[in-house]
């Protein structure tokens, strides 16, 4: 893809984080139907990235909704600026709490954008709280910089410097790959945030045909392919489609 193909995959990009930036704004809480779905069917914890708040992820939010879907936000996220552990220890705070509200047994699947799949994998490894965590099933996670993007480094943003290849909670996230069979990534062709490889060893890895760090959010593609690997992680038939 040549410079002038990137900055036209960049300036779409950031097109789309302004109008989801806008959609959070506009749409500050969840909606009721997202607390409600077949109890057969996991719930879908939806983790942020830097910056962001649940309405990144609301598309396909909705999309999972609709096929039955109960579907968490984490408000005290916020816009997760606070550092990956510290995001992680609240966010195992809020499906403890969530899960001792329901007089059944809950499951969830993780549903992680950017830094949220770095969160996601914390979680996923059972060891941030000391409360019992309920069932978590594994981790979607969408664009996420396993092994921290190198753009990071030359950030002003401490925030986004915690997204440095160097950070030491990118290291010690890498090196705990024995969880990485429960874990479904999912890649843009081209990102314009995280360059150079980006699956993740161990993973069912999956490139999309879209292009673009928060355009893919919105795309059906995207809607399509995480669905599947939710109905994989649950135990149902089928897998993600590879691209």
């Amino acid at each position: 893809m040549n410079w002038v193909a990137k900055g036209w995959w960049w300036f779409l990009d950031y097109l789309w984080a302004l109008r989801g930036q806008w959609r959070g704004l506009l749409r500050p809480r969840a909606p009721h139907r997202f607390g409600e779905g077949d109890p057969a069917l996991p719930t879908v914890v939806l983790i942020p990235g830097v910056y962001e708040r649940w309405s990144f992820l609301a598309p396909v939010a909705d999309h999972l909704n609709e096929r039955g879907h109960r579907i968490l936000t984490l408000p005290g996220l916020r816009d997760n600026r606070m550092p990956v552990l510290d995001a992680a220890e609240a966010s195992a705070a809020a499906l403890i709490v969530d899960a001792q509200r329901s007089d059944a047994e809950r499951r969830y699947v993780l549903l992680g954008h950017s830094k949220g799949g770095l969160i996601g994998k914390l979680l996923l490894g059972g060891t941030m709280h000391s409360g019992t965590m309920p069932p978590i099933l594994g981790l979607v996670a969408i664009a996420t910089p396993f092994t921290g993007s190198r753009y990071a480094r030359r950030l002003p943003s401490r925030t986004l410097r915690g997204l440095s290849p160097v950070d030491d909670t990118i290291r010690m996230l890498a090196r705990n790959a024995e969880i990485n069979a429960r874990v479904v990534a999912i890649q843009p062709r081209f990102d314009p945030h995280i360059p150079g490889d980006r699956s993740l060893p161990g993973a069912e890895n999956v490139v999309l045909r879209a292009s673009g760090h928060f355009r893919i959010l919105g795309r059906p593609e995207t809607f399509r392919v995480v669905h599947e690997a939710i109905e994989r992680l649950a135990g149902g038939a089928g897998g993600p489609a590879r691209q």
